[in-house]
């Protein structure tokens, strides 16, 4: 029995050639932008040093510039990788076939819903759109083809926006969900349901009778 426990516990990990088990992989990079992002979340820009995101990341200072040649460009692909993981959550389970209405619904429910159970994200993208990396994270995120961008410019979506520039349309339509959900603020499932219909009528039209 113990021969078997021992045989379980081993299983699917490599051994070295002397017979000793070798250690998970570290994916370093990921570990120096979950850290910035704790950091960012919880003490602001200040306090997110390269040293302070190094020691965070359980890594050498020099190790997170190997990744990053700047405290710029982390932050750059932390916001992204963050957004990255939001869309993905958002437009999971979407129904695409749904009127545009209802789709917008959706993705703002799931945002809030991911966000509430990522706090610290809610808090980093907060951060970040209230300092001067907004204007550069916002093109990067874009560039990157973000799929909530790509939803909006559905043709059936798009109709119904108001002409107004994207960043409007964000601040207007998901932000609330992205502050709600750092706030913490207790709502109801039909407060929510409010919150994301009202927050559609502030950046859409009627749809035309035909």
């Amino acid at each position: 029995m113990e021969g078997l426990r021992a045989r379980d516990w081993n299983r699917g990990r490599r051994p070295c050639r002397r017979g000793t088990v070798t250690a998970p992989r570290i994916d370093r990079a990921a570990a120096v932008r979950s850290a910035v992002r704790t950091l960012i979340a919880r003490n602001g820009f200040h306090g997110a040093s390269m040293g302070a995101v190094a020691r965070e990341a359980g890594v050498a200072t020099g190790t997170a510039y190997t990744h990053y040649a700047s405290k710029d460009d982390l932050v750059l692909a932390a916001y992204c990788e963050t957004k990255a993981q939001l869309a993905a959550a958002a437009m999971n389970s979407l129904d695409d076939s749904a009127p545009a209405d209802a789709r917008f619904r959706d993705i703002w429910l799931a945002t809030y819903r991911h966000l509430t159970a990522h706090p610290d994200h809610a808090r980093f993208l907060l951060q970040v759109d209230h300092s001067p990396y907004r204007g550069p994270a916002h093109r990067a995120a874009i560039a990157s083809d973000d799929p909530l961008v790509a939803q909006a410019a559905r043709p059936d979506i798009a109709a119904r926006l108001l002409p107004l520039p994207l960043e409007v349309i964000y601040e207007l339509g998901l932000s609330p969900a992205v502050r709600l959900a750092a706030s913490g603020t207790p709502l109801t499932a039909e407060q929510l349901d409010e919150i994301a219909a009202a927050c559609w009528r502030a950046i859409s039209q009627p749809e035309e009778e035909s």
